[in-house]
């Protein structure tokens, strides 16, 4: 066998090893949510004789008196879609000024982000709590049990993004921009009509980032939302693990439901992710 053969073999091994491991655990929360009962008592995969679908059918809402599982899930998408719809307006615009405009104290606060992301938004529960609390008695669509709340909360975590994405602008050269400057464009339509469309891969990959991140969020969205109905999956999932009984198949179903939108987001947006991940800004 030649040395390149078997490197690419070897590769390969690797390759098909490691995606093995990942779908091991994805396995077992599919067999999970298809046996009857829990799986510490009669095992994690199904067979025919324990094989059921009534952990489907209570989240899919077919059995009477069940928790609304799909209301969650419904909240979940949507307030995962629009936090992220802003929070890639805001870093996409912040991002272009830092990348490309000249002001004063530019450097500080570009570093000052930075350190922000260092801390984890868990620690800032309090604050959140106090602010939302607060801004819910002149407001209420943006106070605590609120989902315009939560999204607000979700938008303070934009640092990161806008790392990213000043990045990819920084990577594309100033060139385009002087030309259409030359045939008349104001820097709004500079803006608008070539560097948005040029910087589309980074922006799919920054919108799913944060869409993924706050449909598995759960601390502080089980402190803001305190009516059931306002829920999103996440903190319902959680209120099927209590300490008297463990609704495992129940959420297993949860979980994989969960993925459905990730996977569906993933998939329509795949040949954005490619050079999004693997390449920089338009070159010379």
């Amino acid at each position: 066998m030649k040395p390149r053969t078997s490197s690419v073999v070897l590769a390969h091994a690797v390759l098909v090893t490691f995606i093995a491991l990942v779908m091991v655990p994805l396995v077992i929360v599919v067999s999970i949510s298809l046996r009857r009962g829990n799986f510490a008592a009669n095992g994690i995969f199904p067979t025919a004789e324990t094989f059921s679908l009534e952990h489907w059918r209570r989240v899919l809402g077919l059995v009477e008196g069940g928790e609304p599982v799909l209301l969650w899930f419904w909240n979940s998408v949507k307030v995962s879609a629009v936090a992220a719809s802003g929070i890639l307006l805001l870093s996409a615009t912040a991002a272009y000024a830092f990348a490309r405009m000249k002001f004063a104290g530019k450097e500080p606060l570009l570093n000052s982000l930075l350190i922000l992301q260092m801390f984890p938004m868990v620690l800032s529960l309090i604050a959140i709590y106090s602010i939302l609390e607060t801004l819910g008695r002149f407001w209420p669509a943006l106070g605590l049990n609120s989902h315009g709340g939560l999204i607000l909360a979700y938008l303070g975590g934009v640092a990161m993004h806008i790392w990213m994405i000043k990045g990819y602008f920084a990577s594309m050269p100033v060139s385009i921009e002087e030309s259409a400057s030359v045939d008349g464009a104001s820097p709004w339509q500079t803006f608008w009509m070539i560097m948005l469309p040029s910087a589309m891969p980074i922006f799919a990959v920054v919108f799913i980032l944060s869409f993924i991140g706050m449909m598995g969020e759960y601390p502080l969205a089980s402190v803001v939302l305190q009516d059931t109905r306002h829920w999103t999956l996440a903190v319902g999932a959680n209120s099927f693990l209590y300490e008297q009984n463990y609704l495992w198949g129940d959420f297993a179903a949860t979980a994989v439901l969960s993925g459905v939108p990730i996977t569906i987001l993933f998939l329509f947006c795949q040949r954005f992710l490619v050079s999004g991940l693997t390449a920089g800004g338009v070159k010379e």
